[in-house]
């Protein structure tokens, strides 16, 4: 072979290789985007899931410290006082006697629950107890109400 044609084959190998080299890079570059973008997603949305959780659990708690606040804000002090106060001094018909068995162990029933005696600390209701027992019996009156409409639609 001659010079000549030993240069003209070195550069088409080379041509061939720079080729080569261009597809090889280019299909590398593809590949490394495909998996940029691939885990671009996943991380977007592994973040996303959890800002998701959290807004949730954050906005539970608020709705639970709300309810806790509201609660907090009803309590009349005054009227709270006034059971404490009562607490200490039990009507004078119920000896001291008369606590120890309403709060004793023969007090209890079969069932294993107590059974308070009349005027026994036990027996006493909070201000927020009372208050509770009301509201249910307003639900209780009005679920009444509720079914007593249901059966005058159906006498029409």
């Amino acid at each position: 072979m001659n010079a000549k044609s030993a240069v003209s084959e070195a550069e088409s190998e080379l041509q061939r290789a720079t080729m080569d080299a261009t597809r090889t890079s280019q299909q590398l570059e593809e590949t490394i985007d495909n998996f940029e973008r691939s885990k671009m997603k996943d991380i977007k949305k592994i973040f996303t899931e959890f800002i998701t959780i959290e807004m949730a659990f954050h906005a539970k708690s608020l709705e639970v410290y709300t309810n806790a606040y509201q609660h907090i804000k009803d309590i009349d002090e005054d009227e709270d006082l006034e059971v404490f106060r009562s607490s200490l001094h039990p009507p004078e018909y119920l000896s001291r006697l008369g606590i120890v068995r309403a709060n004793s162990k023969s007090s209890f029933d079969k069932s294993g629950s107590t059974k308070p005696m009349p005027g026994s600390f036990q027996n006493q209701q909070t201000p927020n107890n009372r208050r509770k027992n009301q509201l249910e019996d307003e639900v209780d009156d009005d679920e009444e109400e509720d079914g007593d409409d249901e059966h005058d639609d159906d006498e029409h």
